[in-house]
């Protein structure tokens, strides 16, 4: 399970990633412990397996409404579904990425599962407690799961 530090870590990616990408800063409401194992999911998640020293996933899930504005403060005019998908797995793997930083070169990221509310419940499914990290970011709300063994 993850210890306050480790929490931090992924808190800290999170708010960097926003601040960066979009121009914009997001706020991190209280992470908190998910205790009924179900998936916590918006409208795309990107899901990022960890092996290595610590098993699991990372997973950053969104709405649709979110992605596109964040792709227009991107200065991407195209807000299709393809870009929508290609961005929630680029959060998720820049966050993860960061995170990689702190926990060192055994904690081994795959590439990102991209993932819609027909199938996020499936993919994004953990088998330990998670830790779900609130994400504001001006009027929407999204969030970063973390589930590591």
């Amino acid at each position: 399970m993850l210890d306050a530090e480790e929490v931090r870590t992924f808190v800290q990616g999170t708010v960097h990633f926003f601040e960066t990408a979009t121009g914009h800063p997001a706020t991190v409401g209280s992470p908190y412990l998910c205790i009924d194992k179900s998936a916590v999911v918006q409208d795309y998640a990107g899901v990022i397996g960890i092996s290595g020293n610590r098993e699991g996933k990372v997973y950053f899930t969104a709405p649709r409404g979110m992605l596109s504005v964040m792709l227009m403060c991107m200065n991407e005019t195209d807000t299709g579904e393809q870009n929508v998908r290609d961005l929630v797995g680029e959060v998720a793997n820049t966050i993860s990425g960061n995170a990689r930083r702190d926990f060192g070169r055994n904690f081994i990221i795959s590439t990102p599962t991209i993932c819609d509310r027909t199938n996020a419940a499936q993919a994004a499914a953990t088998t330990g407690r998670s830790f779900v990290i609130p994400i504001n970011w001006r009027s929407y709300a999204a969030n970063v799961v973390v589930c590591l063994q």
